[in-house]
């Protein structure tokens, strides 16, 4: 059971970096997207978990922008797990009560994976125990960007004035526009990068570094950091009383 501070405070929102997966498998004599495969059915295993730790908004960080560089095979294996997931996981999706959503640039992806992810997304869209948000051909920066571009465009139509551009006015032309900021973001394997994740809304989250590859991230392992979450007091900048 998650231990509450004297408040009872539990995030509502937490970002999961899901690192680990190759290193993983290559520590046991097997190809990379063995261990994506060993992710995937550990997310499986958080996302059932969240609704019990009262969780409402889940997002991870599934495939990044700068992760094209990698080798073509791992590339495309990526890609087909993701379909397998979502093929597989929709009734169990739905049947938990999960709802998803992936943002993203889908420009680049293959158009049979697009079209898997507008149905999962359909499929799910009356669910409300949990918002899982899948973060694909994702890139902070580029978000920022594309926020900024528009900002742009709408100032040089005389649409906008520079007065007129605010916190609220950037956060609603983000991917995540309908999400609360995250309270909490998670990093496994022990790196301590944000590697381009949520760098607009993570402001203000606390950061938790778990030095335990992404396949061994049980869900005991999920809720003693959220306990430890939990017996924080957050300031946002200001003095504790």
């Amino acid at each position: 059971m998650v231990r509450l501070n004297e408040h009872g405070t539990l995030p509502r929102h937490v970002g999961i970096i899901m690192d680990g997966n190759g290193r993983w498998a290559q520590r046991r004599g097997l190809p990379r997207l063995y261990g994506h495969r060993a992710g995937a059915e550990r997310l499986r295993e958080i996302v059932e978990a969240c609704p019990r730790l009262n969780l409402e908004y889940l997002t991870v960080f599934a495939f990044s922008s700068e992760n094209w560089k990698r080798s073509p095979d791992e590339v495309a294996g990526l890609m087909m797990l993701l379909g397998r997931y979502i093929r597989s996981e929709t009734e169990a999706l739905v049947r938990n009560g999960v709802k998803v959503r992936f943002i993203g640039n889908r420009s680049m992806l293959d158009e049979k994976l697009t079209r898997f992810m507008d149905s999962l997304e359909e499929e799910t869209g009356h669910c409300t125990d949990l918002l899982l948000t899948v973060a694909i051909n994702y890139g902070g920066r580029d978000e920022i960007l594309r926020a900024a571009r528009k900002i742009a465009e709408e100032a040089a139509a005389g649409r906008l004035k520079p007065e007129d551009v605010s916190e609220c006015m950037f956060s609603k032309l983000t991917y995540t526009r309908k999400l609360p900021d995250p309270d909490l973001i998670i990093r496994t394997s022990g790196e301590t990068r944000i590697s381009n994740f949520l760098l607009w809304q993570s402001a203000y989250a606390e950061f938790e570094i778990i030095d335990v590859l992404w396949p061994d991230f049980s869900p005991e392992i999920f809720e003693a950091v959220l306990s430890r979450y939990a017996g924080k007091t957050r300031k946002f900048g200001a003095v504790a009383e």
